[in-house]
């Protein structure tokens, strides 16, 4: 993998589309300690991610669950601002992604957002997997060069760096092979008044339980020093 993108664009990054991978990887990695009975009763997205990744969801031995889904927001010349997700449906062990899912997804958005496009995808884990190319060529077929966020969920609350990175990809000639590979991009965290008071009111919800109290509390120190003015810190 490449140390970074050569393709000159500006990436800008809003705490929804953060909270909202946080959001949902806590859900299904919740799922995984319910019984059986109670997995049942969730929803069509979280429940198709939950037995994706469970194998069994009561070992709780198991390797973190890895969740997907859609980036969506807009391109102005160089600039692509990253505003929003959704959810999808995608099955890692026979690379099947639920076309129809995201046909529906992408009708609605359009409805409320007209301007908003797909961007791209996220996922959960702490690197870029070679099996991750077979999503990413999925989508090319709605946008030709999607982007790939991927939230790492082991926040050390020491790390002074947002556990967020965007990916491009671009073809390199590898052993004499041209190969699509993902190469890292810097993006600034970009808000506006709305998406503060959102964050500070998620901020101040002390949510119970391990799990999601820490991914929100580390989330919340994070985005806040970043999104005290329009925009911030950049990630590399």
């Amino acid at each position: 993998m490449a140390s970074s993108s050569s393709s000159g664009l500006t990436f800008k990054l809003h705490p929804l589309v953060i909270v909202n991978i946080s959001d949902h990887y806590t859900r299904v990695k919740s799922q995984l300690s319910l019984p059986p009975s109670l997995t049942s009763t969730s929803s069509a997205a979280t429940s198709n991610n939950n037995n994706n990744n469970s194998n069994g969801g009561e070992n709780n031995q198991n390797p973190p669950p890895r969740v997907y889904g859609c980036v969506i927001g807009v391109q102005r010349g160089r600039t692509v601002e990253i505003f929003n997700s959704f959810e999808l449906i995608y099955d890692p062990s026979t690379r099947s992604l639920d076309r129809s899912f995201l046909e529906k997804k992408q009708e609605l958005y359009k409805k409320v957002f007209p301007h908003f496009y797909v961007l791209g995808w996220y996922s959960t884990g702490s690197d870029a997997q070679e099996s991750d190319m077979h999503f990413h060529k999925a989508l090319m077929d709605i946008n030709e060069s999607p982007l790939y966020v991927l939230l790492n969920p082991a926040i050390n609350p020491a790390q002074k760096d947002l556990p967020v990175t965007i990916y491009e990809s671009e073809l390199h000639v590898i052993d004499g092979v041209p190969q699509l590979i993902f190469v890292r991009s810097s993006y600034t965290i970009e808000t506006v008044e709305a998406e503060r008071i959102s964050v500070d009111h998620v901020a101040h919800l002390k949510p119970s339980g391990g799990s999601a109290a820490t991914q929100w509390n580390c989330l919340c120190l994070y985005v806040f020093p970043a999104s005290s003015g329009c925009s911030a810190y950049r990630y590399t």
